[in-house]
């Protein structure tokens, strides 16, 4: 077993497991992927001030994200098609965080029901949900949802059109994988994955396949999605949703001050600043450099917090030191799962938990709950863009 003291050791173990279709869907970006490079580069813009000879002992890196309480700042952020990363995805992920005392994010595009996590936790989890065309689909996932005990609803805006990703493009990417001669090869060279993925019978998306109306198997599937994504979600449609779902509601894929303020008017419990891991609009700026401007817009009016880029304990600390109430991580517990499995999860939390934990005393806190600005050195070059008036 190898020694893994770094996110990067899990991505090196996911990327020689696991199909090369699902590793390029994990780990790319649209267009150039400019934005999807800099949501992590931008977190090395920011430095971090080092304090001694403070008492270090009793630190926590314990607090709360929409009220829940968490053993750190950090929650697992949706993925689709997060159970053709290693068989069962979903429910590993998920009883890995439940176990780890952070939240865990189902998303709708997931190849694990809504049911199959419920049935194989102890605690609630969240919902990611995607806004389809068909009234009749949506009404129903968000009542199997409340019917699972789901304690919040991750409602996700930034996705009505979907932003190109070259790579899905051109490898085909789709649950279960084609059987193509190119896929066939690659497949061929994973016996691991292989073996695991023979032993479920969770292949494709059971949060549609025999919910939506003429969605019976996977080419109906495809089809059905190709045409879903609502184009036509506004401001009065998230009230709608606020209204039937009647919980915790979290707006993801806010980018802009404008529509922070919309978000907290609507009286939304938090949004998450997320540029939907540099997957949609190439040539936006990175999470972590607009966070500041969100912060300022809302103030305390509701939780703000982060995605996209959060590849370590000190990327979390930065955040949390900016303002952040919480954290996401997608790509972070992907590599852990696609390569270890549920203890692969386990080890990528246990790496960033940390990282957090030592970094946080060497700024000279003890708990996390007291980050602030104070312990980070921001250069001019981190606020060099600004929306032209």
């Amino acid at each position: 077993m190898p020694v893994i003291t770094e996110i990067e050791d899990l991505k090196r173990i996911y990327r020689r497991r696991v199909p090369k279709m699902f590793y390029d869907y994990c780990e790319s970006g649209s267009w150039t992927e400019q934005t999807f490079r800099e949501n992590s580069s931008d977190f090395d813009l920011i430095r971090l001030r080092q304090r001694v000879a403070v008492n270090m002992d009793g630190r926590t890196t314990a607090s709360q994200m929409i009220g829940q309480d968490v053993s750190m700042p950090v929650a697992l952020a949706p993925v689709g098609m997060t159970g053709m990363q290693h068989a069962d995805g979903e429910i590993l992920a998920a009883q890995a965080a439940e176990a780890f005392g952070v939240p865990f994010t189902l998303s709708t595009m997931s190849i694990c029901s809504i049911e199959d996590v419920a049935a194989a936790t102890t605690k609630p989890f969240w919902f990611q949900l995607y806004v389809m065309r068909d009234q009749e689909f949506l009404e129903g996932i968000i009542q199997r949802a409340k019917d699972a005990k789901c304690s919040a609803l991750v409602l996700t805006l930034d996705l009505q059109v979907l932003g190109q990703r070259h790579k899905d493009l051109k490898n085909g990417l789709s649950a279960p994988p084609k059987p193509t001669l190119k896929n066939m090869l690659n497949l061929s060279t994973k016996w691991g994955w292989g073996m695991e993925m023979l032993r479920t019978d969770k292949r494709e998306f059971r949060n549609i396949v025999g919910h939506a109306k003429g969605v019976g198997d996977v080419s109906s599937l495809m089809d059905w999605t190709a045409q879903q994504f609502d184009p036509r979600l506004d401001w009065d449609k998230v009230a709608q949703i606020k209204e039937m779902w009647g919980g915790k509601l979290i707006l993801k894929g806010i980018l802009d001050a404008e529509d922070a303020r919309r978000a907290a008017d609507l009286g939304c419990d938090a949004i998450i600043v997320s540029n939907h891991g540099g997957r949609q609009l190439d040539g936006a700026l990175s999470s972590i450099r607009v966070l500041p401007e969100i912060l300022e817009a809302v103030g305390d009016r509701m939780e703000v917090h982060l995605d996209s880029g959060i590849r370590s304990g000190q990327d979390v600390l930065k955040a949390i030191a900016m303002g952040a109430r919480g954290v996401y991580i997608g790509r972070a517990f992907i590599y852990g799962l696609g390569a270890m499995g549920r203890e692969g999860v386990t080890k990528a939390l246990e790496v960033i938990h940390k990282e957090l934990d030592v970094s946080m005393a060497l700024c000279g806190y003890r708990d996390v709950k007291d980050l602030d600005r104070k312990c980070l050195l921001i250069g001019p070059e981190f606020a060099r863009y600004q929306q032209m008036a």
